[in-house]
C-alpha cells in the first residue's frame, strides 16, 4: 500500500502545484475545546442504514467514504489523500473507530502567496488548558468547566506534495488516556454530526412546536438507538436555536413594519425598540390607544404573561394583561422578546410604564423567574410582585411527577396546603406536615419554591389587591390573553393575523357584558337596601359575586367581643363551625371594617364575614370607601359618579345608621361604668336629663333655644345677629326689636332650609342626567359595535 492513493468523492478541487523549497511560515490556531459551545467539528456526519458513513467537508460538497477495507486502514507515513478535507475526513474516521475526539491543531502557510501547505490534526486531549491569569482576572467564572485535556500525543501530519495531493508526514498513535467504547463515541464532539435526515425532522417537529427532549426521543425511536442517531440532545437544542434565530432575522424586520404603519395610522400608537433598529436590535414594545387607554382605568394590578416564550407556544412574545370592570382580561401592551438579560427586562419594565403615563401598578404577577423578579424589584420597587401560582403548579407536576405517581393524594395534599389554609402559622404547619408525610423535605426544587413562599402562596399575599375574586380557583382573567388564538404551531408571520383577531374578539366580549350589564335587571335574593344599592353600582358578574356574599351571611353568625372605645372586635363563624372563627374589627364612627381573610384588600368586593357584622350593627347600604369604582358599570365614565350614593335615601341610611351606632356605643360606656350604686344613680340622672332635652329638641324639629328664645340653627349663629344692611333696620336707623328680629331670622331660616333642600334636588337630578348620558353613549358604543359585528358577518 506504499504511496498508494485514498480517492475520496468530495467534490473539491485540490491546490495547484507546489515547489520543494516553497517558502511557508508556521501559524498556530490555539482552540481552547473546553471553551467552545457544544457544537460538532463537522457541519454534517452521522451513521445511516446502508453503512454510508457521510462526512460534511469544508467545501461546498460532501465527502462519502465508502465502508469495506479501506474503513479499516490504519495511518502511516507516506500515505497520500486527494486533498486537505479527504485527510481530515479520514483521521476523523479512524478516530471514531478506535473512540477519541479530533480537532486541528496548527497550520503553516506559505509566504509566497498564503496558502496552507501543511496541517496537524491531534487528539482532543491533545495539551493542557490555558490558565492564563489574564483571562480570570477580575472575571468570575459562573461555570467552570471539566478539564478534559492531559497532553496526549496522539496526532496526524499532513503536507502539500508538488503533485497537489496531500501526505502523512508524521503518524503517532500512542494515547496517554483510556478510549471510548463504540456505544459512547457518538458523545465525542468532532463525531456529534446532524445529517442532512435530521435536520428535516428537527425542523418538521419543531415547527409542530415539539421540544428539544421529546424530539430527541423520536430520533432515537426512528434511528434504533441514541448511539444511531449520531449526536446528543445538546446538539438538538443549540440546531433548534438556531433555527429560530435565523427564523427570527426575518420577523424582526415584518414586525418593525407592523409597528410603524399601525403608528402612521395612528399617532398615539406607541412601539419603542431597544437598540438600533437597523443593526443589533433588543426587545421590542408597542401598546395601542385603547391599551393605554385601559391602563388608566384598570391599571391597578398587571400580569406580565411569559408563558409564550416556554417550550408552549415557542414565541419570544409577552402581553402586558390586567382585569376589566367585568372580571375579564384586558391588554395593557406587548413585548418581543429578542434579549432575555436583566438589562433587557429593566429597559422593557421601564419603556412600558414611560407608555403607561408613568403610574405604577399596585400589583404585577409574573412567571417565576430570577431575572424577571431582578428587574421588577429595580423598576417597580413599590410594587407588590407575585409569582403566578399556577405556574408553580405545572412546574410542580414536573419537577415532582414520580410523587404524584407514588402517592395519588399528594395533589391534593399540596393543593389544600398551599389554598386553603387561613393564616401564615397554618400553611407553616401544614407545609412542614406535607414534606415529612412525602419525605420531600431535601428536595431541592421544592425547597426553593418554599423559600419564595411570600411571593406566591396567598396566605402571604391576601393584603395587597390583585383583582381575583376567588383565592381557591382559578379566574377567568387569569387565562392567557391570547389563548384560543396563538398555539403551538403559531410562528410570528401568522401571528399578527391571530393578535388582531384576539383584540376584535376580546373587545366584543366587553361590549356584550356592558349590554347584559345595562339591559339584564338582577334578580335580588334579599330585602337588604344594600342588595338593591349593589345591583345599580355593580357590573352584572361582579354584582352576582358580591350578592354570593350578601346571601352567604345568612348562615353566619356574629358575636360581640372586644371592645376598646374606638375598635369593636366581632368574631364571626359559620353556624354549627364555632372552630372556624374570622375576627371583625369594626371602627363605629368611621364605619370601618377589617376581616382576618382580607377578602377585600385582595379583590375588592367585601366579604360575608364583614357583611354579616354590618347586618347586626344595621348598616343598611354599603359604604362609599367600599365601592370601588374599578368594579363598577360606570368604571370607565369620567364623571364621579360615586356621588350619587349621597343621595337623599342614601345619605339617610348612612348617616341614621352611624348615628344610630355612634349613640349606641356611647350609651354602652354608661352601662359598662355603672359597676356601683353611686355611678349607677349618677349615670342614671344623666340619661334622665339627656332624655329631656332630647324630647325638646324633638318636638322644635331641630331648633334650639338661644337667650330663652327659639331660634333656628344657623351655621355660626350667636345670641344676637346684627345687619349691616339697611334694608333690615328701622327707617330712623335703629336696630329691630328682639321679636321682630326672631320673627326675621325664623323666616331666613326656612328659606335657607328651602334652598338647601331646593340644592339636594338640583344636585341630585344633575347627577341623574349625567348618569343618563354616561348610559345613553354606553349604549351608543354596543350598538355601534353591534352593527361592525353584523357587517362583518354579513361580508
Amino acid at each position: 500500500m506504499d504511496n498508494e492513493v485514498i480517492e475520496f468523492d468530495i467534490g473539491l478541487g485540490g491546490g495547484g502545484g507546489r515547489d520543494g523549497d516553497d517558502d511557508f511560515v508556521d501559524i498556530e490556531h490555539p482552540v481552547d475545546d473546553e471553551e467552545m459551545v457544544d457544537s460538532p467539528l463537522m457541519s454534517s456526519a452521522t451513521g445511516s442504514a446502508s453503512g454510508i458513513v457521510v462526512f460534511g467537508g469544508g467545501g461546498s460538497g460532501e465527502i462519502y467514504l465508502p465502508e469495506g477495507d479501506l474503513l479499516d486502514l490504519e495511518p502511516y507515513d507516506g500515505m497520500e489523500f486527494e486533498s486537505e478535507e479527504a485527510a481530515k475526513a479520514f483521521y476523523n474516521s479512524y478516530a471514531r473507530r478506535v473512540g477519541f475526539s479530533t480537532r486541528v491543531s496548527s497550520s503553516r502557510r506559505s509566504r509566497r502567496d498564503g496558502a496552507i501547505i501543511q496541517r496537524q490534526f491531534v487528539c482532543a486531549k491533545e495539551g493542557f488548558r490555558n490558565l492564563n491569569e489574564k483571562r480570570t482576572k477580575d472575571r468570575e467564572i459562573k461555570r467552570p468547566r471539566t478539564i478534559t485535556r492531559v497532553g496526549c500525543k496522539a496526532s496526524l501530519s499532513v503536507k502539500m506534495q508538488d503533485s497537489g495531493k496531500w501526505v502523512v508526514s508524521g503518524f503517532v498513535k500512542e494515547h496517554n488516556h483510556e478510549l471510548v467504547p463504540p456505544d459512547q463515541v457518538h458523545c465525542l464532539r468532532s463525531h456529534r454530526q446532524i445529517s442532512g435526515p435530521a435536520k428535516t425532522l428537527i425542523d418538521t417537529l419543531q415547527a409542530a412546536g415539539m421540544g428539544p427532549r421529546r424530539i430527541m426521543s423520536a430520533l432515537i425511536k426512528e434511528y434504533g438507538g441514541i448511539s444511531k442517531v449520531g449526536f446528543t440532545e445538546v446538539d438538538c437544542r443549540n440546531y433548534m436555536r438556531n433555527n429560530r434565530q435565523r427564523s427570527l432575522d426575518g420577523d424582526i424586520q415584518m414586525l418593525l413594519d407592523y409597528l410603524r404603519q399601525m403608528q402612521a395610522d395612528n399617532q398615539n400608537f406607541f412601539y419603542a425598540v431597544q437598540g438600533d433598529e437597523d443593526q443589533s436590535m433588543g426587545n421590542v414594545i408597542w401598546a395601542d390607544p385603547k391599551a393605554r387607554m385601559n391602563y388608566s382605568y384598570f391599571g391597578d394590578t398587571v400580569t406580565f404573561d411569559t408563558t409564550y416564550r416556554s417550550n408552549r407556544y415557542r414565541l419570544p412574545f409577552a402581553p402586558f394583561t390586567g382585569v376589566n370592570h367585568h372580571g375579564q382580561p384586558v391588554l395593557f401592551g406587548c413585548a418581543f422578546l429578542i434579549n432575555e438579560s436583566e438589562a433587557s427586562f429593566v429597559w422593557l419594565f421601564k419603556t412600558w410604564l414611560m407608555a403607561m403615563s408613568g403610574r405604577h401598578p399596585v400589583s404585577i404577577t409574573t412567571d417565576h423567574d430570577a431575572v424577571i423578579q431582578s428587574a421588577i424589584m429595580q423598576v417597580f420597587p413599590q410594587t407588590r410582585h407575585r409569582f403566578c401560582k399556577w405556574h408553580i403548579f405545572k412546574k410542580c407536576q414536573e419537577k415532582l411527577s414520580h410523587v404524584f405517581l407514588k402517592h395519588p393524594t399528594f395533589e391534593a395534599d399540596f393543593h389544600k396546603c398551599v389554598n386553603l389554609t387561613e393564616s401564615i402559622d397554618e400553611f407553616e404547619s401544614c407545609w412542614l406536615s406535607l414534606v415529612d408525610r412525602y419525605d420531600l423535605r431535601d428536595h431541592e426544587w421544592l425547597q426553593t419554591v418554599y423559600s419564595a413562599r411570600r411571593q406566591w402562596v396567598p396566605v402571604y399575599l391576601r393584603d395587597t389587591f390583585f383583582a381575583e375574586m376567588s383565592i381557591t380557583q382559578r379566574s377567568d382573567s387569569m387565562n392567557s390573553y391570547f389563548d384560543g388564538y396563538v398555539n403551538a404551531s403559531t410562528n410570528l408571520s401568522q401571528f399578527f393575523k391571530l393578535y388582531e383577531k384576539a383584540l376584535e374578539s376580546r373587545n366584543e366580549k366587553e361590549v356584550k357584558a356592558d349590554f347584559e350589564t345595562m339591559n339584564t335587571a338582577p334578580v335580588l335574593k334579599t330585602p337588604s337596601p344594600m342588595e338593591k344599592q349593589a345591583s345599580e353600582l355593580y357590573t352584572k358578574k361582579i354584582f352576582m359575586r358580591f350578592q354570593e356574599e350578601l346571601v352567604g351571611t345568612l348562615t353566619f353568625t356574629a358575636s360581640k367581643g372586644d371592645d376598646d372605645g374606638e375598635i369593636i372586635t366581632y368574631q364571626v363563624a359559620k353556624f354549627g363551625e364555632d372552630h372556624k372563627t374570622y375576627y371583625v374589627k369594626l371602627n363605629v364612627l368611621e364605619m370601618m371594617a377589617t376581616c382576618s381573610c382580607q377578602m377585600f384588600e385582595f379583590s375588592g368586593l367585601l366579604c360575608r364575614h364583614v357583611l354579616a357584622v354590618f347586618r347586626v350593627t344595621n348598616v343598611l347600604t354599603l359604604p362609599s370607601h367600599y365601592i370601588l369604582k374599578r368594579w363598577t358599570r360606570n368604571a370607565k365614565s369620567s364623571v364621579m359618579l360615586e356621588e350619587r350614593s349621597s343621595d337623599v335615601y342614601t345619605n339617610y341610611l348612612e348617616s341614621h345608621t352611624v348615628r344610630y351606632n355612634t349613640l349606641r356605643h356611647e350609651a354602652f360606656k354608661f352601662v359598662d361604668g355603672a359597676k356601683s350604686s353611686e355611678t349607677y344613680d349618677i349615670a342614671l340622672d344623666a340619661l334622665k336629663e339627656a332624655t329631656k332635652k332630647v324630647a325638646h329638641a324633638t318636638k322644635n324639629d331641630g331648633k334650639t333655644m338661644v337667650n330663652g328664645h327659639v331660634r333656628g340653627n344657623l351655621a355660626g349663629g350667636a345670641g344676637r345677629i346684627h345687619y349691616a344692611s339697611g334694608d333690615h333696620e328701622g327707617s330712623s336707623g335703629q336696630h329691630l326689636s328682639e321679636d321682630d328680629m326672631d320673627k326675621k331670622i325664623r323666616e331666613l331660616t326656612n328659606e335657607l332650609q328651602c334652598a338647601n333642600r331646593k340644592c339636594e334636588v338640583y344636585r341630585a337630578n344633575l347627577l341623574s342626567v349625567l348618569k343618563d348620558i354616561e348610559d345613553h353613549k354606553l349604549q351608543l358604543s354596543i350598538k355601534v359595535q353591534n352593527i361592525k359585528i353584523g357587517m362583518k358577518d354579513g361580508l
